[in-house]
């Protein structure tokens, strides 16, 4: 006869912490948890369909590269899309709620969006077709500015490090299926315009999930103005103490993440010498397993270990990974080296993303979850965007590789001090 302990299979029940392993595993199938993993699917679908695959197929179809340049400011919506954020946060649909109303009303509307996409095709009609892909853009955009207040509303301070993970695992499925597979299945089967009605029809089968996603416990209601929707987020987050050293924090948390994977394709290939299958097959497969595995551990972890304590291991842990490169940069070349220190890079990378989604859903105020996420998500793109892309190529050319990745260690320093500065903050957010 199986014995059992508080009610579960013996088997199942070694001991994480002071928890059983399936009971922390089990926060993935809660109501409030599991459907983020569908509706990230569903805002991770469209990105590719108007980012690489609308450039794969511009370039089969014979578009000069002029053209297909101009194709890359179609995404500009999703760096803009803070500023109608405060509409997100004003007006609510008249079905579903604040923020499952616009996922709806978004998702359906990219659903058609992207079938009509297929009516056309880039060499006859690119510049109808590029105003399509605008709209989609837009679209996509504005669902995330819903789904991202949404996981901030609905879910339990416990439940963030697994409702982070989870959608970071939709998402990332859905950039295999629309930025891979998508590319497969057009190429060998369907053609383009067939495949982007497929497309189209799953982003309506998504629909579905926010259809039987829960209500917030405890919805906010929307300010009682468009004015107030746009001034009192801000008001809100600087009456914190904290305010200024938390906006720091958001920019260097994953700098030296962001400076070490800055141009790492390009320092597996020219600096490290693999070639371009090589790295294709061992940086991109093997790299968003272990992205996503990491993302699941992190938010299994995080249940157990809280906020501020998963924020800093992970911190230190995606710090410190960063040597896997340099090891990679220092020794002969090795297949089994290379796809060893991927993994352990992309891990940790995952662990810290987890955590760091976790710490944004916190921030925000459910009044003002779309606003206020959407400012912060912008905010964390700076040291990316500004810092780590324009600084790496400087830094790698004066050092080079192996004394830049011990470099991308240090840089990460800032971001765990300002971290430990402001640690009670951080776990008073866990009773927040």
């Amino acid at each position: 006869m199986a014995q059992h302990v508080g009610g579960l299979p013996l088997r199942d029940c070694l001991i994480f912490g002071s928890r059983p392993i399936a009971s922390a595993y089990r926060i993935y199938f809660g109501a409030r948890v599991a459907p983020l993993l569908v509706l990230g699917f569903a805002s991770g679908l469209p990105l590719a369909l108007t980012g690489g695959a609308l450039q794969a197929w511009a370039t089969l179809d014979g578009v000069s590269l002029q053209e297909i340049g101009f194709l890359t400011l179609v995404g500009s919506a999703y760096t803009l899309k803070f500023l109608w954020a405060p509409l997100i946060d004003r007006y609510v649909p008249p079905l579903l709620g604040r923020r499952r109303g616009w996922m709806l009303i978004t998702q359906l509307l990219l659903s058609v969006g992207i079938m009509a996409m297929g009516a056309f095709s880039p060499s006859n009609a690119l510049f109808t077709l590029a105003l399509l892909a605008v709209a989609v853009a837009f679209l996509s955009a504005t669902q995330d500015i819903a789904f991202d207040a949404y996981c901030s509303d609905v879910l339990r301070p416990e439940e963030r490090g697994a409702g982070a993970a989870i959608r970071t695992l939709g998402y990332r499925l859905a950039m295999v299926v629309s930025g891979g597979l998508a590319l497969v299945i057009a190429d060998r089967w369907l053609g383009w315009g067939y495949t982007y009605v497929m497309m189209g029809g799953l982003m309506a089968l998504c629909a579905i999930a926010t259809l039987l996603a829960p209500e917030p416990e405890a919805p906010a209601r929307q300010p009682r103005s468009l004015a107030r929707a746009v001034i009192e987020p801000f008001k809100d987050f600087f009456s914190r103490g904290d305010a200024l050293t938390i906006l720091a924090l958001i920019v260097f948390y994953k700098l030296g993440d962001a400076f070490a994977g800055a141009l790492s394709t390009t320092f597996l290939i020219r600096g490290a010498g693999f070639s371009a299958t090589e790295v294709g097959t061992v940086n991109k497969v093997l790299g968003l397993t272990a992205t996503i595995f990491g993302a699941l551990a992190g938010g299994t972890l995080m249940a157990r270990l809280g906020l501020y304590k998963s924020l800093m291991w992970f911190g230190v842990l995606q710090a410190v990974s960063n040597l896997a490169y340099w090891l990679i940069a220092i020794s002969p070349k090795s297949i089994a080296l290379m796809a060893l220190g991927v993994g352990i890079e992309n891990v940790c990378g995952g662990l810290g993303t987890a955590a760091f989604v976790a710490l944004l859903m916190a921030l925000c105020a459910g009044q003002f979850s779309a606003t206020q996420f959407a400012l912060l998500s912008a905010l964390s793109a700076v040291g990316r965007t500004y810092l780590a892309g324009p600084l790496t190529p400087v830094l790698v050319e004066s050092f080079g590789w192996p004394v830049f990745f011990l470099l991308t260690v240090l840089i990460a320093v800032p971001g765990l001090v300002l971290l430990w500065l402001r640690r009670r903050d951080i776990d008073a957010l866990d009773r927040k």
